[in-house]
């Protein structure tokens, strides 16, 4: 019987793989995010034109009217859109690093909406605070509040508006003095530099939005 004797089949446990697994579907969300993120920016900057050819100061000229600045503004838009959006993104970010309390208070925001809402699955447990759990709604109507708050009740908002406006401001006057005629316009060129520069907000919502979906079912 000794001979015949099999050795003993100890049960498996699936907490493990479980575990692992809910850990693995936490964690895809936040790095297809981020993935997302990365591969577009590389994908929209590559398509942005050489920077010799925007700052070349014998294409400057003044503008004989109104009219032909905002004819220039359009044509140099068309064409540099991918450079003027980095530019705007660069004075945004010099104007955040410069004050750290609004780059503090958008970071900290910006990481609220990312884990206590986008990110969650629908097997996480409810949010607990001082031992009251709060629904995905209550916590969505949290982070809504304190945006609105963020915003326009301190000083980030004005630091935002200043910073777009003074971008916004260098683009157009450089689209004014900048004589487009040298320039190789295609106007039928769809406008793929700005939708690949910013397609990261629609290519990653939905795999986010599924599983913060199920969530809220």
């Amino acid at each position: 019987m000794a001979g015949n004797s099999s050795p003993a089949i100890l049960p498996i446990s699936n907490s493990q793989t479980a575990n692992a697994d809910g850990q693995q579907s936490t964690i895809n969300p936040a790095r297809a995010f981020f993935s997302g993120i990365s591969e577009t920016v590389r994908s929209g900057l590559s398509s942005r034109r050489p920077w010799p050819e925007l700052l070349d100061r014998s294409a400057f000229s003044k503008p004989e009217s109104l009219a032909e600045a905002t004819v220039r503004i359009r044509k140099n838009y068309t064409y540099f859109r991918v450079n003027y959006l980095t530019v705007i993104t660069g004075v945004l970010a010099v104007s955040l690093l410069t004050n750290p309390f609004s780059l503090i208070t958008l970071a900290g925001l910006l990481a609220a909406w990312l884990f206590l809402y986008l990110f969650r699955q629908s097997s996480d447990p409810p949010l607990t605070v001082f031992g009251r759990q709060f629904s995905d709604r209550e916590t969505l109507l949290f982070l809504i509040l304190s945006s609105v708050v963020v915003i326009f009740l301190t000083s980030v908002g004005s630091v935002l508006v200043s910073a777009l406006m003074v971008g916004v401001a260098i683009v157009c006057a450089h689209g004014a003095l900048r004589a487009p005629e040298d320039l190789f316009l295609d106007e039928q060129e769809p406008q793929g530099g700005v939708s690949n520069f910013f397609s990261f907000f629609t290519a990653a919502a939905p795999i986010i939005s599924q599983p913060a979906v199920a969530a809220r079912g």
